[in-house]
């Protein structure tokens, strides 16, 4: 794959803001190695070894609190779990791929690469390949590198750095990549809308009842242009 390549650059573009929600878990994670008396090396290394921000999160906290093996394996798998969808849209694009890259490409496979490859019209097989690549790749190598600097950093580093907000940012950005149509918006606005009415409802209600809105308006609208 050519580092330079339209395509390429285009997956870089495409994947730094995506990473800047992200930031403050890679630095918190660093603050959660130091805390959990887990050797640093070792806490640092997940970062190359497993790549998966929760995945390494729930890995870190339960050997942290000195959890049994098969709990600390079970739980982490579980959070993982959403990787199988994944997988089984990404099957079909895999086949066609290299022996190679059917290898390797599951490694970078984290929620901002699969939603960027479901956003972007990437047809051709080497096209495909090159983006999914350069986007993984620039992804993890800003995690280990911040996910690093957290562990140096973690006695300075507030005990709240915005993860709340961080979240809404990640999937907001997610959101604003596969928004192509004027039916898209209105769906994304009404559903927004919706949760913000009814956000005072307790146990988040609200959310499910945006949700619920938002799929019934955009079946609606897909029907109507079809």
């Amino acid at each position: 794959m050519k580092i330079s390549s339209p395509i390429a650059k285009a997956a870089f573009a495409d994947m730094l803001p995506l990473f800047l929600p992200a930031l403050p878990f890679a630095l918190l994670f660093g603050v959660m190695v130091v805390e959990s008396g887990v050797p640093q090396l070792l806490g640092w290394s997940s970062s190359v070894i497993m790549f998966g921000g929760s995945a390494q999160m729930t890995l870190i906290t339960l050997v942290g609190e000195g959890a049994a093996v098969s709990a600390t394996v079970t739980t982490t798998l579980i959070v993982t779990a959403r990787h199988i969808l994944y997988s089984v849209t990404l099957a079909p694009r895999f086949q066609a791929q290299p022996r190679w890259f059917r290898w390797l490409g599951p490694y970078v496979l984290i929620d901002q690469v699969f939603a960027l490859t479901q956003v972007r019209d990437l047809s051709d097989d080497t096209d495909f390949r090159q983006y999914y690549l350069a986007a993984g790749f620039t992804f993890w190598a800003m995690w280990v590198l911040f996910t690093g600097l957290g562990i140096v950093l973690a006695p300075i580093i507030p005990a709240s750095i915005g993860i709340e907000i961080a979240i809404t940012l990640m999937f907001l950005g997610l959101l604003l990549m596969a928004i192509k149509r004027r039916s898209q918006v209105v769906t994304a606005l009404l559903s927004a809308g919706t949760a913000l009415w009814f956000a005072h409802l307790d146990n988040q209600v609200g959310l499910i009842i945006a949700v619920l809105v938002s799929l019934f308006v955009a079946t609606i609208m897909e029907w109507r242009e079809a």
